[in-house]
């Protein structure tokens, strides 16, 4: 584990609770919490006495929060997802003013090695064509985006591989090119990820299930450990220094 950090939570929900947890589990400190109550505390002079943020926020504002982090020269760690219309925007601003980003979809390990695995199948599977393919996600009823993250993030590394597929589409009747997502949201479920390739005679899934909010919020943690001293743009492949 890296030095003693002091930490910036951005966003105090499930998320946010769950990664202060388990950064004082790991000796470090949580120096600024903002929420929808105080965001007028998120500024250039609180986000300069700490060594790094962590944002679990919402979709309408990570890319402010990040936008301010860079402005203060604060390391920041994205995981809060919905707002990837400009994530290229950010990736530009980081690079052009040498800042310190870190975003993942989800910080699970275990879903991280599942991506592996999707990619592997699909390879396999593009040499199939009686097999269509469509995706489910299960979440809790507070998550506001849907489809998650994860699910996109899912679909846009199979698309390239399966050639009969061509976009993803949510909640949509699945077609020959389309790949459909269908996404639910039902209370206390911290995330559900299926991959289902149907045929006229059996059905091949995999599919990631993750117990509890735990690994997401360590990985976070980890993250911002990794990235407290280095500048650039980071993902869960420089952390777990294998190819996703």
């Amino acid at each position: 584990m890296n030095c003693i950090m002091k930490i910036a939570l951005l966003g105090y929900g499930k998320m946010g609770k769950e990664v202060e947890k388990i950064a004082l589990e790991r000796h470090h400190s949580i120096d600024l919490i903002i929420d929808i109550n105080n965001m007028q505390d998120l500024n250039k002079t609180n986000l300069s006495k700490v060594n790094v943020a962590i944002d679990f926020s919402t979709p309408a504002s990570a890319y402010a929060n990040i936008k301010k982090c860079f402005e203060a020269q604060t390391p920041i760690v994205s995981g809060t997802t919905g707002w990837m219309d400009k994530y290229d925007e950010i990736i530009q601003q980081c690079l052009e003013n040498n800042q310190s980003f870190f975003y993942a979809s989800n910080f699970s390990l275990g879903v991280n090695l599942f991506r592996v695995l999707n990619k592997n199948l699909a390879r396999i599977m593009n040499n199939h064509a009686q097999y269509n393919v469509q995706m489910e996600e299960i979440h809790h009823t507070q998550k506001l985006d849907a489809p998650s993250g994860t699910a996109i993030t899912l679909a846009n590394d199979m698309l390239p591989l399966i050639e009969r597929k061509t976009n993803w589409k949510l909640n949509e009747e699945s077609s020959k090119d389309i790949l459909k997502i269908t996404a639910t949201r039902v209370p206390d479920v911290p995330g559900i990820h299926k991959i289902i390739y149907d045929s006229d005679v059996d059905v091949i899934e995999i599919s990631h299930t993750i117990k509890s909010r735990k690994g997401l919020a360590l990985g976070a943690v980890m993250a911002a450990e990794f990235i407290a001293n280095k500048k650039g743009v980071f993902s869960m492949s420089d952390l777990l220094q294998m190819e996703i």
